[in-house]
C-alpha cells in the first residue's frame, strides 16, 4: 500500500509540470487569439465603414470658392467622380495588411506603384482637373471635393460578394450619396445642383465578378446563377446605380465596358496548366508579338461580350428614357483586343505575359512585390494577372477622349460630354 501512494505521488509530481506546461499554453492561446481576431475585425471594419465620411474641413476653404472654382474650368466640368476596381484604383494593398490573406492567389499591386496612372487618372487630366484623391485619402479640407472623389477599391464586384474589407459597387453608392450630400450642406441647394450636374460619373466594374464566376472555388457565385442570368443580374445592377445617380443630379456618366478576360495571363495560365497536352504552342507563344489573340479562352471572353452587349444596349434606352442626360458606354474589349491582334502598331512587344507575375505567362503567382516586375513595361499589354498596363490605360483614354486612334465611346465620346449640354 506504502508503495503504491509512493507512485502515485510521484506520478502527481511528474505531471504537476506538463499540467502547468498545458496551463501555460492555454492561457497563452487565450490572450493571443482574441488579439489576434480584433486586430483582424479591426482592420476589416476600419477599410469598409471607418471613411464613411471623408476627413474633410470646412476651415480652409469657402463654399463660394470651391462654386467659382468650378465654374472656371475650361471643359465644363466641375468634378469628376469615379466608382470602380482595380481599373480605377491600386491602392488596397496598401492600406489592407490583411490583403494577401483575404484575396490568395492574386496581386499584392495591381499598378507598378502609386504614381502609375489609370485610365481615369488620364481622363481627369483631360478635364483640366488635378489626380482625383482617393475617398480615404486625408485631405484634411474641404476643397478635395471640388475636384471629386475616387471612390474605387481594388477588386470590387458588382454584386456584393460577401466579404469585407472591400468595397463593393452598393458601398461606393452609398459614399457617394455621402459626399453629394455634403456638397448640399456646404454650397447650398441650388449651388450643389449645378456642380452635381456639370460633374462626370465614371462606373468600371465587373471584371472581379466574372473572375469570381469563372474559378467556383474562390466564390459560391458560380452555382447560384447560369451564365445567361449572371450577364443579366449584372447588367441590371449597373442599370440599377445608373438610374440611382441620376435621381441624384447626376446628369453625365461614363460606363466602361470589361476587357478580354480571356486574353489574361492568369486565363492564359490556367488554360495551359490544364490542357498542356492539347496546347503545345502556350510555351513558345510566351513572348509572341502578332499572335496572342490565337492563345485566348474564346469561352470567356464570350461571356464578356455578351455583358458588354447587353449594358451597352440598356445604356443607350436610357438615353432615349432621361433626355436631360448625357450617358456612355465605352467598349475597352474591343479596343484591347486591336492592341492584342495588333500589338506593332500601337508599340507593344508581348501581349501575353504579365510584366509582374511569375510562372508561365507570368500567369501562376502574381505581383507581390514590384521587384517582380520586368523591366520593359511600356512594351507589356498586361501588368499582373488582369490588369493592363499603364501604357495601354494611356492609349484607352486617348481613345475614349477623342475617338482616336480607337473609336470606342458611344453614342458620344468623353470630350464632347464635357462641353456644356443643354436638352
Amino acid at each position: 500500500m506504502k508503495r503504491q501512494i509512493q507512485n502515485k505521488r510521484s506520478l502527481i509530481k511528474i505531471r504537476a509540470p506538463e499540467r502547468k506546461k498545458k496551463w501555460k499554453k492555454t492561457t497563452l492561446m487565450m490572450i493571443v487569439v482574441p488579439i489576434v481576431v480584433l486586430l483582424f475585425l479591426f482592420t476589416l471594419f476600419g477599410s469598409c465603414y471607418g471613411d464613411q465620411f471623408p476627413p474633410f474641413s470646412s476651415s480652409s476653404t469657402s463654399s463660394s470658392d470651391i462654386g467659382s472654382r468650378s465654374s472656371k474650368n475650361s471643359s465644363k466640368v466641375s468634378s469628376f467622380f469615379i466608382m470602380g476596381d482595380s481599373s480605377v484604383s491600386c491602392g488596397d494593398g496598401g492600406h489592407n495588411p490583411f490583403y494577401s490573406l483575404l484575396r490568395p492567389n492574386t496581386s499584392l499591386f495591381p499598378c507598378n506603384g502609386p504614381q502609375t496612372r489609370l485610365l481615369p487618372d488620364f481622363l481627369a487630366e483631360k478635364m483640366g482637373l488635378p489626380r482625383i484623391p482617393a475617398f480615404h485619402a486625408d485631405n484634411g479640407t474641404i476643397e478635395g471635393l471640388e475636384n471629386g472623389i475616387n471612390f474605387g477599391s481594388t477588386q470590387a464586384t458588382i454584386l456584393s460578394s460577401g466579404r469585407l474589407g472591400f468595397q463593393g459597387l452598393n458601398q461606393q453608392l452609398r459614399q457617394a450619396y455621402e459626399t453629394l450630400q455634403l456638397l448640399q450642406l456646404q454650397l447650398g441647394q441650388d449651388k450643389a445642383q449645378e456642380v452635381i450636374e456639370s460633374s462626370v460619373f465614371y462606373l468600371s466594374l465587373g471584371k472581379d465578378d466574372y473572375i469570381n464566376f469563372l474559378h467556383p472555388d474562390s466564390s459560391g457565385v458560380r452555382h447560384r446563377f447560369s451564365k445567361e442570368g449572371f450577364t443579366q443580374i449584372l447588367v441590371n445592377q449597373m442599370i440599377r446605380v445608373v438610374k440611382d445617380l441620376y435621381n441624384a443630379n447626376v446628369k453625365k456618366i461614363v460606363c466602361m465596358g470589361i476587357g478580354p478576360l480571356g486574353c489574361a495571363p492568369r486565363t492564359l495560365w490556367e488554360s495551359s496548366r490544364d490542357n498542356d497536352s492539347h496546347h503545345p504552342s502556350h510555351t513558345s507563344s510566351n513572348s509572341g508579338a502578332g499572335s496572342g489573340w490565337q492563345d485566348c479562352m474564346e469561352d470567356v471572353n464570350d461571356l464578356v461580350l455578351e455583358y458588354n452587349a447587353l449594358l451597352s444596349e440598356r445604356l443607350l434606352d436610357l438615353n432615349f428614357e432621361f433626355p436631360d442626360a448625357q450617358i456612355i458606354f465605352c467598349d475597352v474589349y474591343q479596343a484591347m483586343m486591336d492592341i492584342i491582334s495588333f500589338p506593332r502598331r500601337y508599340g507593344f512587344e508581348n501581349v501575353n505575359r504579365s510584366c509582374c507575375g511569375s510562372g508561365r505567362y507570368g500567369g501562376m503567382v502574381g505581383c507581390q512585390a514590384i521587384e517582380m516586375a520586368c523591366d520593359e513595361a511600356l512594351t507589356h499589354v498586361w501588368w499582373d494577372f488582369h490588369n493592363p498596363t499603364q501604357a495601354v490605360h494611356s492609349l484607352l483614354a486617348e481613345s475614349a477622349w477623342s475617338s482616336k486612334p480607337l473609336d470606342i465611346c458611344r453614342p458620344i465620346s468623353i470630350e464632347r460630354l464635357s462641353v456644356p449640354y443643354s436638352v
